[in-house]
This record gives C-alpha cells, structure tokens and sequence, in this order.
C-alpha cells in the first residue's frame, strides 16, 4: 500500500517562503513520477509543479519563477519551495505519485495572508 504524507504548510504573510515535503512509503515501480497540486475553496483542483522519474519538471504558469520543486530518490521525498508568496497562493496542497495509478496525500493547507 502506497501512502503519501505532507507537511510544511501553515501561514505566511504575502512575500514570504515555505517549503512543503511529501514523504512517499510503500511498494511502487521505480518509474514514477511526482507532483504537487492544490486547491482553493471553490476552485478545481490544480496542478502546480510535476517531476518526472528523470527529473524533468514543469510548473504552472502562476508560479514559475517563484516555486522549485526537487525530489531526493534515497528518501522517496519530493519538496516545493515556495517563494514570494501571495494570497492567491492559498490553498491545500496535495501531494501525487503517478506510478501506473495515481496516488494523493491527505494535503496541507497553505495559507498567505497578512
């Protein structure tokens, strides 16, 4: 059983930084890439950032040049740093594995408020 744990999230102010971590467990095929995607209330959820097996990446429009995402393969552990916050930022975000099924975390909430 693939689990997928968050954390990181909280509230900052507009302007400044976080950095969420999911920490992967379980059995799933090397072959997999990783991503993070949120949703605010009201909205669909969607995707920011995705790193694949070969460490290829992509981000959203909204966030490109303010967030990175990496992962560490020893640790199954993927992070999203996150810079320059801003309100519109708020939101849970959640954690996927695509490894032939997609498999999510129970999310974090990320709050950007003054």
């Amino acid at each position: 059983q693939v689990q997928l744990v968050e954390s990181g999230g909280g509230l900052v102010q507009p302007g400044g930084s976080l950095r969420l971590s999911c920490v992967a467990s379980g059995s799933f095929s090397s072959l997999y890439s990783m991503g993070w995607y949120r949703q605010a209330p009201g909205k669909q959820r969607e995707l920011v950032a995705t790193v694949t097996y070969g460490t290829s990446t992509r981000y959203a429009d909204s966030v490109k040049g303010r967030f990175t995402i990496s992962r560490d393969f020893a640790k199954k552990t993927m992070y999203l740093q996150m810079n320059s916050l801003k309100p519109e930022d708020t939101a849970v975000y959640y954690c996927n594995l695509k490894a032939g099924i997609d498999y999510w975390g129970q999310g974090t909430q990320v709050t950007v408020s003054s």
